[in-house]
């Protein structure tokens, strides 16, 4: 038995955030944060992070403490752990069994999160999904071969997970709400506000000057050419290279390439094939540490990226990003608070976007039909924007 009192439930003293396990979603997860500080401005406000994460959360006004775990850190380890800390509520923003039984083991008296299949009974209270809330639902092979026009739709079996023609989304449907709505739960405000992070201008300054960019008097621009879900959220790698060159003639900057270990072969393929030009270029993937990478999102005027963690990131720093989006869909996992007018959302008019799909079954139609002509002018609109 936890010898709580009554009013902890209504008004606790500490709280714990069950976290996100990737970047992209923990990024969007800060509207949720900021607006449980708000109506706990006294609260000690802890969050259980992958230790990937973890310095995401340096600085940041909404957290009080960051409570890591390693990969393979058992669900046992990470209860114990918990239990030591004494929380009075804890919020589980993911739907995985584990996320709740972490907080059950850990002896917690409140335990909020949505209802979901193998884990309400770990929960003391479980919130239905929302009215808004979308399900991202990955399309068959079938279903795409049949709204492409790929084959003949008399020889292709219709699919019963099939619910007819894509709805028209609009800006409740957005990911950020399911943290909201779950914020919302012990009392705070479910209006929406624009997901944020924060860097020092120390660690900017320290950041440019250890890439040998703190010299530089020409416009930063950055690219992230990866995407670690898989190829389908990938703008072609030779269109990159091809914008490149032309927004570099065009605006005189300096390029700097981002991405993870499993970028690497992207970056150098967009590295060689313009090392040899008048550019000024960059490529820092796999250099950077969580911090430096967002300190040097920070500096930049621009981010032309694919839909990926950094995307994220740089929109919550501040920094206008400009993204095709193909097999994924910027009403729903989009960068920034929804219609955010700094950033522009390239999307596709192929009749099977968006699938979801890691992998292209087809002909890849969705990112092929966002030309260069398009992006080139669209970062330029975005370059000429004033400074925030």
């Amino acid at each position: 038995m936890n010898n709580y009192p009554p009013s902890s439930i209504l008004h606790p003293r500490k709280i714990l955030v069950r976290g996100t396990n990737w970047l992209g979603d923990a990024v969007m997860t800060t509207p949720a944060l900021l607006r449980l500080r708000e109506k706990f401005p006294e609260a000690h406000l802890a969050l259980l992070t992958p230790e990937k994460l973890r310095d995401l959360w340096v600085g940041h006004p909404a957290i009080n403490e960051t409570i890591p775990f390693a990969p393979g850190e058992s669900v046992f380890a990470v209860g114990k752990k918990l239990r030591a800390g004494k929380f009075e509520l804890a919020l589980v923003l993911p739907n995985s069994p584990r996320s709740a039984i972490e907080v059950w083991l850990a002896g917690i008296p409140q335990r909020i999160g949505y209802a979901r299949p193998w884990r309400n009974s770990f929960l003391t209270q479980t919130l239905e999904p929302r009215a808004d809330a979308v399900t991202m639902r990955k399309r068959s092979v079938a279903e795409i071969k049949r709204r492409t026009g790929v084959a003949p739709a008399s020889k292709i079996i219709p699919d019963k997970s099939e619910t007819g023609e894509t709805p028209v989304l609009h800006p409740a449907a957005h990911q950020i709400h399911e943290y909201l709505h779950l914020a919302a739960a012990p009392g705070a405000k479910p209006e929406p506000i624009a997901p944020q992070l924060f860097v020092t201008p120390e660690e900017i300054e320290a950041a440019k000057e250890k890439f040998g960019l703190d010299k530089i008097i020409e416009p930063i621009l950055g690219m992230n050419p990866g995407a670690e879900y898989g190829p389908a959220k990938r703008w072609p790698v030779e269109r990159f290279i091809t914008a490149a060159r032309e927004i570099q003639n065009r605006t005189k900057c300096v390029w700097l390439i981002f991405g993870g270990a499993s970028d690497m072969q992207i970056a150098g393929q967009i590295e060689s094939a313009i090392r040899h030009s008048a550019f000024v270029i960059r490529n820092l993937c796999g250099k950077t540490s969580l911090r430096e990478l967002m300190a040097l999102l920070k500096s930049c005027r621009v981010l032309l990226t694919n839909d990926s963690g950094p995307m994220h990131l740089a929109a919550a720093l501040g920094t206008p990003v400009v993204v095709p989006f193909g097999s994924t869909s910027p009403e729903l996992t989009g960068p920034g608070l929804p219609g955010d007018s700094r950033h522009r959302l390239l999307k596709s008019d192929a009749p099977c976007t968006p699938c979801f799909l890691r992998e292209c079954p087809i002909d890849f139609r969705c990112m092929n039909t966002i030309t260069v002509e398009q992006v080139v002018e669209t970062v330029i609109e975005a370059v000429a924007l004033p400074d925030a």
